[in-house]
């Protein structure tokens, strides 16, 4: 297939495909599927080899969002039935963690919901981040608290942080349908300010909320001009309560579609299957490891994942290998460019350029990382997606009510008096 082959060809060399052939590889039929898998299976090998980057996520916070996304759980006016708690205890986050990097997580993701972290949020964090790098040497933490004011992502840079996610989640034109308490714009501003910290910047999107492939090859793009170091890919969980509950417009082979159109745009860069895998995906997740070079481990931050050692079994089973404490994740070229200070630069280039070694991961249930907005008043916003469409088989039961028990609302955990599933 002459779009595969010169696809490959561009991922082995770092050059970036065009938007014609990014909305090619969404549009090639089941029947090419396993091509289409082999073929960004190469470019993921080029750089990251066989090795699977295990990440774990602690809700520091879950729930009293008074943001309005119409995706997430902890949204204001959810009426899903989510874990709430205020923040949690430095010593409690470390707790967590720690289950996390004894399940083999090289990366700790502390998330909390809401607009944005007062500067006596980001006491609190630096504090946990101290205490979870305390106990674990070597381990990188990741932080997710929503938008950033002024001067908050250096000091999150000198308390230890190596890392900041903030989602763009889906594209410009059609982020005021999912969310109307902040602007897309703010999410650009805040990936461009951790950049300009030091931090290595984490983006990515959400897959599955009735998104034209335009949409998602025009937010893939902009992600690659914003050049993050990590994209974590998101597939929606349509939690009952929540705007989205009906939309479930995904298929294991749409999924892996996206995944490989996310390989070639950015091919250095971490890709992170993130919230929803277990959902969408399900006994085809061992497929998309050939595309992805990270994953999360056990439960979300609201619902629960596949256990930890059946992800261990699973990476082993498909005949890779969890990367190690010691391993730099990123290829060389990228990984100097961070530690020469990543994100300064006017023009960046974009993920996988020749010319830029670029700059920053994460995920949630749907991509939540974090919503939030102080004083907005509760209002409904309009999903992208009609709310009467079409429900994909094998997501309804006889009677064609959608498949509520496909979604797990996490009960164990932090802000729980039972072990995580890590």
């Amino acid at each position: 297939m002459d779009l595969l082959n010169t696809l490959v060809d561009k991922g082995l060399r770092r050059e970036l495909p065009t938007r014609e052939e990014a909305l090619a590889v969404l549009a090639t039929s089941d029947d090419e599927l396993l091509d289409v898998v082999a073929a960004a299976g190469k470019v993921r090998r080029q750089w990251f080899g066989r090795r699977v980057k295990l990440n774990y996520l602690v809700n520091l916070k879950s729930g009293l969002c008074p943001e309005d996304c119409s995706y997430c759980s902890q949204r204001l006016g959810s009426k899903a039935g989510i874990l709430k708690y205020t923040w949690l205890k430095p010593e409690e986050a470390s707790r967590a963690a720690a289950a996390g990097v004894a399940g083999g997580a090289k990366r700790v993701c502390l998330v909390a919901s809401g607009r944005g972290p007062t500067d006596r949020d980001v006491d609190r964090v630096t504090k946990t981040i101290e205490a979870i790098k305390e106990e674990n040497e070597g381990i990188e933490v990741c932080a997710c608290l929503g938008l950033l004011s002024d001067g908050q992502a250096d000091r999150l840079r000198s308390a230890g942080a190596d890392a900041y996610n903030h989602n763009l989640n889906t594209s410009e034109e059609t982020y005021g349908a999912i969310t109307t308490t902040h602007t897309y714009a703010d999410r650009v501003e805040t990936v461009q300010q951790a950049q300009a910290a030091g931090l290595s910047a984490c983006s990515g999107l959400i897959a599955g909320m009735g998104e034209s492939d335009k949409d998602l090859v025009d937010v893939v793009f902009a992600l690659r001009d914003l050049d993050p170091d990590s994209v974590p890919v998101n597939f929606l969980i349509p939690f009952e309560g929540t705007p989205l509950a009906k939309e479930w417009n995904l298929t294991p082979q749409r999924c892996l579609r996206i995944l490989a159109m996310v390989r070639f745009v950015c091919p250095d860069v971490e890709v992170r299957l993130a919230g929803g895998r277990e959902v969408h995906l399900r006994s085809m997740q061992p497929l998309a490891l050939h595309l992805v070079n990270s994953i999360f481990l056990g439960d979300y931050l609201t619902s629960e994942g596949q256990a930890g050692q059946a992800d261990l079994d699973m990476i082993a089973d498909a005949g890779f290998e969890v990367e190690g404490a010691g391993t730099t994740t990123l290829p060389r070229h990228r990984a100097d460019a961070l530690a020469g200070g990543c994100g300064t630069s006017a023009e960046p280039a974009g993920c996988g350029t020749q010319e830029s070694a670029g700059c920053g991961s994460h995920g949630d249930d749907s991509g939540c990382g974090p919503c939030g907005g102080h004083g907005a008043q509760e209002r409904e916003p309009v999903a992208v997606a009609r709310a009467d469409a079409d429900v994909p088989a094998g997501r309804t039961e006889a009677n064609g009510a959608p498949r509520t028990d496909l979604v797990a609302v996490r009960r164990r955990g932090a802000g729980t008096d039972l072990a995580p599933n890590a």
